[in-house]
């Protein structure tokens, strides 16, 4: 309406002043009165305008302004809390190929990285002084059993000392002994890999001695794996085993769901932490052993918990905590009591029965019993 008759109003000052050019004078002086006059007249006008629009003002009702929020129903569900935690990639089976018996490299089977099987030859011992040992011993007892075989003739012609007879016996016995433990060790020249794995580090390679007991290669079992980490004590009664945990590993970019396999039974007196462990099958052999994993341990769940966004709670002068919700068309203001909040959610013990409309954004410039707009998501 303000528009129409300020444009009406424009047209009629227009055409009053028509005429064209042959109503201006020629001279100069002439034309600076003319448009002395015409900036009086456009003066008026503008005066006359201004003075009706404020009578249109008074005569039109007033629009009353109303605030733009937009509002999201109270959630209501399980509530759960999780303590994050940095752990690594652990494996139990790391076992050493060991050879039984000293002697040279003579054959090195496999590399390292290389996939093993249980019972596969790894190395292949040399056991020319084993040998030498055998032809030695075998020279021996072939007098010892001449000697033996006399002496016995000897005795049963009740000839010769019983002690002598019974020396020459107990010298084939212990040779044969002697030969039956070198044979024995003869079989031990090839070394095989006690477990399944990967061969993680050759430790003894080809033309190097080999001893009893001395690694030659270690062989990795990561089938089977464990994520562990250290606890504070402060969560010993939170943390139980078969807990539900969220496990992320950044340099994947991945996270998993499981569940606490082991907890520790010591705390660790220089920094006041027990272990936790959650194991993991790796058959597909993506998690490398001492890859950083973080574990989220569930140490608070609430039932059927009414929840608001933490970021529109709010506090009065009276240290009274509150929230608006939409009700008709107006904001209102909510006392209410608070208890646990996590990843930007908290629970809402007193004050909201679970139907009310939250105002989320604008809550902090609204007033109680302001008029409010819902703007639709994404505008």
């Amino acid at each position: 309406m303000k528009n129409i008759l300020l444009f009406s109003t424009l047209v009629l000052f227009l055409v009053s002043c028509g005429g064209g050019e042959a109503g201006i004078p020629e001279d100069l002086d002439g034309k600076k009165t003319y448009l002395k006059d015409k900036k009086a007249a456009l003066t008026a006008l503008k005066t006359e305008i201004a003075s009706i629009e404020k009578e249109i003002e008074k005569l039109e009702p007033k629009k009353e302004s109303k605030r733009l929020v937009s509002t999201q129903p109270v959630v209501k569900k399980d509530f759960n809390r999780f303590v994050e935690l940095q752990g690594t990639i652990q494996s139990d089976d790391l076992v050493s190929a060991t050879s039984e018996v000293p002697g040279r490299i003579i054959q090195m089977s496999i590399k390292e990285g290389d996939n093993i099987r249980k019972g596969q030859l790894i190395a292949k011992v040399d056991m020319e002084q084993l040998d030498k040992q055998k032809a030695e011993l075998n020279k021996a007892l072939e007098l010892a059993r001449d000697v033996y075989t006399r002496q016995s003739r000897l005795w049963e012609q009740k000839i010769g000392s019983e002690i002598q007879y019974l020396q020459a016996k107990n010298n084939v016995e212990r040779m044969e002994a002697s030969l039956e433990t070198l044979n024995f060790q003869q079989t031990k020249s090839n070394v095989y890999a006690p477990i399944s794995g990967i061969a993680e580090r050759v430790i003894t390679k080809a033309g190097e001695m080999a001893s009893p007991g001395m690694p030659i290669v270690q062989i990795l079992n990561t089938s089977k794996v464990k994520v562990e980490t250290d606890a504070p004590e402060s969560y010993l009664a939170a943390v139980k085993k078969g807990d539900k945990v969220v496990i992320n590993f950044p340099a994947l970019g991945k996270e998993i769901n499981s569940r606490v396999s082991l907890i520790g039974k010591t705390i660790d007196p220089s920094n006041r932490t027990f272990k936790v462990e959650v194991n993991l099958n790796n058959a597909s052999g993506i998690y490398k052993p001492n890859l950083l994993a973080l574990m989220k341990i569930n140490d608070l769940t609430v039932k059927d918990a009414i929840l608001a966004p933490l970021s529109i709670i709010q506090q009065n002068t009276a240290g009274e905590t509150y929230v608006y919700v939409a009700d008709g068309g107006k904001a209102k203001q909510v006392i209410i009591e608070t208890g646990e909040s996590y990843d930007g959610e908290i629970i809402i013990t007193k004050g909201l029965d679970g139907t009310e409309t939250l105002i989320v954004d604008g809550a902090r410039f609204v007033n109680n019993g302001e008029m409010i707009e819902v703007k639709n998501v994404g505008e």
